[in-house]
């Protein structure tokens, strides 16, 4: 019997997911689970989505053959350019399809949560361009850390609210948000960043994303004799750029599925962020899945140098891939990724974020094989990392 990399009727994938939410929350989560799929299958939504990705997002992006980097590895390496989408990373995607759901549905109000503030700017973005008032809960630390994209953020309208308990990064920032939904539950809509939290958005964050995946199809296919790449590569923190790159691919066995999650200074250094690797079974953010957690079931301070992936959990299809073994997760450490992202500006002229620079960096762990079709998803551009790496690569 085949297995369904699909979410039933309650929001699970095999062990993994669900709607683990306070009774605040049931009738919002109910109310999104009973039309966010009549919503988004309608024609309508369909063609609006369709032109903002095209005319306002910049889609599709390239996938673009990387020579000189091809030349290191022995084989053909493609890249997903989702770093020139606007705003610089795959987020518009997401953010773009849920404004849309969110006007549907009568919300004026919209909250997020953001980490490297990539989804911040883009739900900042999006509000903007509907009009709707935008509050954004972001960690203390980040905001320190991806200055930037706060600016940005504040600049687009958007009223960027720090997290200020735990690590004060982005477990932190979801926790307010989903505090702000309980106490705001009739006008407010929840954006999510991720393909994370209770029933259905993992499903819907996923949906949202497969336009990825779907543009690297029959993008391989005109670029290569090849109807498949033969390795699909994305960065996983919740995972929502790795499960719009895998989507079209999951029901295809010979298509390997490979997410690189953050390891920070070492699995066993007590400084990671590796929930596959380090975690167990639990819940965290409203849904069932693989987190990092003390014995007596507390969830543990994640770290990583990209703030985007500083997350102690993992989506529940994530969770679900790689329990069933469809996808593979390795691990890479802070440097791998700093030196990933040196050889990628160095080789070929493109700076990436540095959670794309952990997808970059699993490349070296793959045996790969002359004449190999490898996609590597860019999930957004390193702008918004210039203070982290001028200070690692001494460029003050």
């Amino acid at each position: 019997m085949s297995t369904s990399f699909q979410p039933d009727e309650r929001g699970f994938y095999g062990p993994f997911g669900g709607a683990y939410i306070p009774e605040m929350l049931i009738p919002n989560i109910e109310n999104l689970r009973d039309n966010y799929l009549r919503i988004i299958n309608s024609e309508s939504f369909r063609k609006d989505f369709k032109t903002l990705l095209e005319d306002y997002a910049g889609r599709p992006s390239p996938l673009y053959h990387a020579g000189r980097l091809s030349e290191i590895y022995g084989c053909n390496i493609w890249l997903k350019r989702e770093d020139l989408n606007h705003t610089g990373s795959h987020k518009i995607n997401n953010t773009i399809g849920q404004i849309l759901l969110a006007n549907e549905m009568g919300k004026k109000r919209i909250i997020a949560e953001t980490g490297a503030g990539q989804h911040g700017v883009a739900t900042a973005t999006v509000c903007a361009l509907m009009g709707l008032d935008c509050i954004v809960y972001m960690g203390e630390t980040d905001m320190e850390r991806q200055a930037p994209n706060v600016a940005r953020m504040k600049m687009l309208g958007a009223d960027v609210r720090p997290a200020m308990s735990g690590s004060r990064t982005l477990k932190d920032a979801t926790n307010e948000a989903l505090r702000d939904w309980i106490a705001h539950p009739l006008d407010t809509f929840y954006l999510i960043g991720s393909v994370v939290g209770p029933h259905p958005y993992p499903d819907l964050v996923a949906r949202l994303q497969s336009v990825i995946s779907g543009e690297i199809q029959w993008q391989i296919r005109n670029k290569t004799d090849n109807s498949n790449p033969d390795y699909v590569v994305a960065c996983v923190g919740g995972g929502s750029n790795a499960a719009g790159s895998f989507y079209h691919f999951l029901n295809e066995p010979e298509v390997k599925l490979i997410g690189a999650e953050a390891s920070g200074e070492g699995l066993t250094s007590g400084k990671t962020a590796a929930s596959i690797a380090m975690g167990e079974t639990g819940v965290i953010h409203g849904s069932m899945t693989f987190l990092m957690q003390t014995d007596d079931g507390q969830i543990t301070e994640p770290y990583s140098i990209s703030a985007g992936l500083d997350y102690p959990g993992i989506g529940p299809l994530h969770s679900w891939l790689s329990k069933t073994g469809r996808a593979k997760y390795l691990s890479v450490t802070d440097q791998e990724a700093l030196d990933a992202a040196l050889l990628l500006t160095r080789k070929e002229g493109i700076i990436p974020a540095l959670e794309s620079a952990h997808a970059l960096a699993v490349l070296d762990q793959l045996e790969l094989k002359s004449g190999e079709n490898v996609v590597v998803t860019v999930s957004g551009r390193g702008d918004k990392d210039m203070k982290t790496y001028m200070e690692r690569f001494n460029l003050k």
